[in-house]
Order: structure tokens, then C-alpha cells, then sequence
């Protein structure tokens, strides 16, 4: 099975080139094999401690710390870079005593400090910001990989329940809530309520509480349950896009869940079809949803 809507056609890069920021897990893999696959000649910045230089063997890249990134904006344009994508997971925020700087941040000084104390979506914007005034222009993995976008509806052999339809939209209006202030971006409901925020410990950390509470409290003997994610209301579409993979099938499994509810639109499914035939296999349901707030209740 592969996803049947598209939101827009991949672009095509005529001038100048393109690089990727990239941090860990098979997001920015699959842009840079998507982008060479096609002869762009993609040039990858590989995020020290996030990502594997050898993922992109064969790609043009180089290895560079969080606080490296003014020197990286003035290679960006020795390598005549036009476009950069940021893509993957960044797993701590750059330090400000070690930032190396160059003239583009040095202008950007006091925004740059703020961002760093701000969270997630604030940070982004200010990267993006840095990048712009360098005269790049930064474009979302979701322009290069739109297949890779969850589509809405049913994706499983397994369907949810009405009572989890109940938790699909709890979870839901929660993740919606934590998106608003920037906290996150999935929740967990199970018998109706909500019972699990995402902070920042990420979508694996969640779970991973959702089991530990399985054991105790009012928790205790209660079945199914849905881990729900979503595209946070004010996010920078061109960074951050939640994501999910067959690994998160087999964490929501662990945790004792019924299912996975996603923002049809707004949330990667990566290595689709394994991801699919994974939730078969261990009988989970996986679904694509678009929330009331975007006019359409009906997932199904």
C-alpha cells in the first residue's frame, strides 16, 4: 500500500544547489537519495551525534558540530548552495559559549540567544531567519517527499473501535493544545482521558511512560489506548514536520496501545510499507486523520 494523496509535486532545483541539514533517523535519507536519484547533486551537512555519514555514502557531505553553524553558512556559499532543507531529528540544543560565528549571525546575535531559549518552533524560525539572511532559501522535506506524507483514512487491516475513535479525538485536541505552546507535538489517551503529554523526551519517551503507567494506578488493568500525533497549529511547516516509522509501532505495541491515530498531511510516514506491514503484523490500527479544527471530523 502507498499513500494515495499528494499535497504537491517534488521540485525541481534548475539553479544552484541544494543542501541538507541533517539530523537523525530516515527523513533526510530519503530527501538526499530522493534529490540525487534525480541529478541534483545534493550537498549534505551531517549533524555530529544526530545522523551517520554513512547513510549518505556516495552523496557530497561533511560532518559538522550544532555550534559550527555560522562557519556552515559560509560554506554553504562556497559550494553555491540556493536551497537548504532541514530534515531529521536534533537530539540537543547548540550551546552559546561554544556557537561559532560569522558576519550573518553576528547581526543576528541577540535573536540568535533568544532562540536558543525558546522552544522547538521558536529555535527553527530563528535557524531559518539566519539561513534567509544569507541569501538561501530553505524549502521543506515535504516538497521533496510529498509521498512520504501521511494520506488520510484507514492504512490497516486492523480499524479502531468506537471507544477508540474517542481516544483518537482526546488525543487529538490535547496534541493540539501542546503544539500551541510549543511543547510538543503527540498524546497518548486511553479509556476516554487523556493519560501522556510528549515533552521533550520525544515520541519513544512517551511510550515508554505509557507502559511504565501500565503497571500501576488507575492504569492498572486497563486495555488499548491510542498514541495520537500532529502538526503543531503555528509550526514552521519547512522544518519539524512530526514523523512516525515501524519503530513507533513496535513502541506503541510495548506500551499496550490499540493503535496510532496522524495529521493526514501532517506527519511523515517513513519506510511506508514496512511501517504498514508492521502494524499487521502486531494487530495495531494506523490512520490518518484531519482534525475538526481543519473542517473534517471523519477520519474514516
Amino acid at each position: 500500500m502507498t499513500p494515495t494523496e499528494k499535497t504537491s509535486a517534488p521540485i525541481n532545483f534548475r539553479d544552484g544547489r541544494v543542501a541538507i541539514i541533517a539530523g537523525g533517523g530516515a527523513l533526510p535519507i530519503a530527501v538526499a537519495r530522493t534529490l540525487y536519484t534525480q541529478g541534483c547533486n545534493p550537498f549534505v551537512a551531517v549533524l555530529d551525534g544526530e545522523a551517520d555519514p554513512v547513510d549518505f555514502a556516495g552523496i557530497s557531505q561533511i560532518s559538522v558540530r550544532l555550534e559550527e553553524f555560522g562557519p556552515l553558512l559560509d560554506r554553504f556559499s562556497r559550494e553555491q548552495v540556493s536551497h537548504v532543507i532541514l530534515a531529521g531529528s536534533v537530539g540537543r540544543r547548540p550551546r552559546l559559549l561554544g556557537m561559532k560565528w560569522n558576519w550573518t549571525l553576528m547581526r543576528l546575535v541577540t535573536r540568535v540567544a533568544a532562540g536558543l531559549m525558546r522552544g522547538d518552533d521558536g529555535l527553527l524560525r530563528t535557524v531559518i531567519s539566519a539561513i534567509e539572511r544569507q541569501g538561501i532559501k530553505v524549502v521543506g522535506a515535504h516538497e521533496i517527499v510529498p509521498d512520504l506524507l501521511a494520506p488520510k483514512g484507514l492504512l490497516t487491516k486492523a480499524a479502531p473501535t468506537k471507544t477508540d475513535l474517542v481516544d483518537i479525538t482526546a488525543g487529538s485536541e490535547a496534541a493540539e493544545l501542546i503544539g500551541k505552546l510549543d511543547i510538543g507535538q503527540g498524546a497518548v489517551a486511553i479509556g476516554q482521558r487523556v493519560i501522556a503529554l510528549e515533552g521533550i523526551e520525544g515520541t519513544e519517551g512517551l511510550l515508554e511512560r505509557t507502559g511504565d503507567m501500565r503497571t500501576h494506578g488507575r492504569l492498572a488493568g486497563t486495555k488499548r489506548g491510542v498514541l495520537v500525533k500532529r502538526f503543531k497549529p503555528q509550526q514552521e511547516r519547512r522544518a519539524d514536520i512530526p514523523a512516525i516509522g515501524p519503530d513507533t509501532m513496535d513502541q506503541a505495541y510495548q506500551a499496550g496501545l490499540a493503535g496510532v491515530a496522524v495529521e493526514a498531511g501532517g506527519c511523515f510516514i517513513l519506510d511506508f510499507e514496512r511501517t504498514v506491514m508492521r502494524a499487521d503484523e502486531l494487530g495495531l490500527f494506523l490512520i490518518g486523520i484531519v482534525p475538526e479544527t481543519q473542517g473534517d471530523a471523519d477520519a474514516r
